[in-house]
């Protein structure tokens, strides 16, 4: 009886203490985490990495770092190399830094937004005199398309470029040499640089100037005209690299859990909105997510939840699309059984008012569940449905994968030079960082989880007045826009676009790549009639549209 009563009396101190054991060793093991989070995103967004350009060698400083967190703590190398998994970003033909130029009496002109040499001009260097109208031998020859796109404005079959080739060669042959093209009609021209145009090079430099800037150079048609020029258009390839690690419990299922660790570098491929010229550090985009990465690499080490394997990827050339989880998912670098994949993008600036936001709830029936028992009394959360948007669970999603988009929503510093560590809300990523790890143990017991489409969320780099209802391939090398993925209920779906189809025009507006099939759309308004040329396969078809 006195040893039931002495049970009784310590069995609560006995339970307190534990407790308290349990609270104290929470508490140190969150301290070790907001600390490493802390030195990640530091160290990631410092500017001797230079903004993690892809590419560069702040990329590849980056990827060291993620490398070597990963092998110190007890992931397997499962890239192609080690960790490492590299690829080539084919960029197409771009014009050489420095090295094209036009001057007309002394004037230098804007490449780009003045002029443009075409994707398939010689690259030389020309000097000379010449007059609109007198083309003598050795010197440079304008033309004028303004009668060639009336006499073929009904012709469905007519192409600029040809009709621009045939002439240069005519040209060359006749002694220009080079060909400076102008339109001094009204009527839409569609000559653009394509920078995935194949065909052969001319043997004379083919320039097209602008329509203003012909108006400023140009306006004096019976004037003779100092040019120099040089055209030197280079083909571009990147080195791109992911970086795979692998925590394995030989269970039939694996989890992938990812976050690109790109950025934009000195904002050099146009993707700045503060401009180009400083340091783009990307703490929240996404050093954030890169570092809640590393940490459940680390902190999985010691889960319960072994009824899946874990795939720990850092992705590179996200911000140039999605490149680095499409490759990995065309060449996966391991044999695996997927079971979902977990995407963590822009983590860092978590606030109550703004709420963290997880999307792709709806793709799989058993979110539904796992989240009606998974909760967090430090975070506002705000579901998503849609599998799709501009990170990489798309790539997944795409794939039939349930997918997880976890993201603390925009902010003023978005894409610009301000986005800096200082910024970061640690805390609040430790709290995600906590959640993601108590989800990833409440599906523990789900198996493989089943797949469902979803609404999608149409990619779009700029303000719009209609859309299609389509998600743009950003690796397509062809010319046109590749479709990846349709919206459900959307005008794409009621035509009957699929993904693969290429499109290629717009009512008079021919579209080469992603930026300019969104050029053309901005054209159009709401209640607008046209027709939409594609090609499926090796058929070309059209489609009345009305927006």
């Amino acid at each position: 009886m006195k040893k039931l009563l002495l049970i009784l009396v310590f069995a609560p101190v006995l339970v307190f203490s534990q407790t308290r054991k349990q609270k104290k060793a929470q508490v140190k093991a969150d301290q070790e985490t907001l600390a490493n989070l802390k030195a990640h995103v530091m160290y990631l967004a410092d500017d001797k990495l230079e903004g993690r350009r892809t590419g560069t060698p702040g990329e590849l400083l980056a990827m060291q770092y993620i490398s070597e967190q990963f092998k110190k703590d007890g992931l397997q190398p499962k890239g192609t190399n080690g960790y490492i998994q590299e690829f080539d970003i084919d960029e197409g033909k771009q014009f050489t830094d420095g090295k094209n130029m036009l001057t007309i009496n002394g004037h230098s002109l804007e490449l780009k937004n003045d002029y443009f040499p075409l994707a398939y001009s010689a690259n030389s260097s020309v000097e000379g005199s010449a007059s609109l109208d007198l083309r003598e031998k050795g010197a440079p020859w304008f033309f004028d398309v303004k009668d060639l796109l009336e006499e073929n404005k009904a012709n469905p079959h007519f192409d600029i470029n040809d009709a621009i080739r045939a002439e240069a060669k005519r040209d060359k042959e006749k002694g220009g040499t080079a060909l400076i093209i102008f339109n001094s009609s009204a009527a839409i021209d569609n000559i653009q640089f394509n920078k995935n145009d194949s065909s052969a090079l001319c043997t004379i430099p083919v320039i097209y100037i602008a329509g203003d800037a012909w108006k400023k150079y140009f306006a004096d048609a019976n004037a003779t005209y100092n040019i120099s020029l040089n055209v030197n258009i280079s083909p571009k390839k990147r080195k791109a690299r992911n970086v795979v690690g692998y925590l394995n419990f030989n269970a039939p299922t694996t989890v992938i859990i990812g976050a690109h660790f790109d950025h934009l570098g000195y904002g050099e491929d146009g993707n700045s909105l503060d401009g180009q010229g400083q340091i783009h550090n990307g703490a929240d985009d996404n050093a954030s997510g890169t570092a809640a990465l590393i940490e459940l690499g680390r902190i999985l080490q010691t889960t319960t939840a072994g009824n899946n394997n874990y795939l720990f990827i850092a992705f590179s050339g996200e911000e140039l699309g999605l490149f680095g989880s499409k490759y990995w998912l065309d060449h996966p670098s391991v044999n695996i059984v997927p079971n979902y994949m977990i995407n963590m993008d822009m983590v860092g600036r978590y606030d109550s008012s703004r709420k963290l936001t997880i999307g792709g709830y709806g793709t799989s029936p058993v979110w539904a569940t796992v989240f009606a028992s998974t909760t967090d009394p430090n975070l506002v959360v705000k579901y998503d449905s849609s599998g799709s948007g501009p990170s990489d669970h798309s790539s997944f999603y795409r794939k039939n994968i349930p997918v997880l988009f976890f993201f603390t929503n925009s902010h003023s510093d978005y894409h610009k030079a301000t986005d800096d560590w200082q910024k970061i809300n640690f805390e609040g990523e430790l709290e995600i960082v906590k959640y993601i790890d108590r989800i990833i143990e409440a599906t523990n017991d789900k198996g493989k989880l089943s797949f469902l489409k979803t609404r999608d969320m149409e990619a779009r780099s700029m303000s719009l007045p209609v859309t299609l209802g389509v998600m743009p391939d950003y690796g397509f090398t062809g010319t046109g826009m590749r479709i990846d993925g349709i919206s459900k209920g959307k005008l794409a779906e009621r035509l009957g676009l699929q993904s693969g189809d290429v499109l290629l025009q717009l009512g008079d507006y021919k579209f080469v790549d992603v930026m300019t099939y969104m050029q053309a759309l901005q054209h159009f308004k709401k209640g607008d009639k046209t027709t939409l040329r594609i090609k499926r396969g090796d058929t070309e078809k059209t489609f009345d549209v009305q927006f």
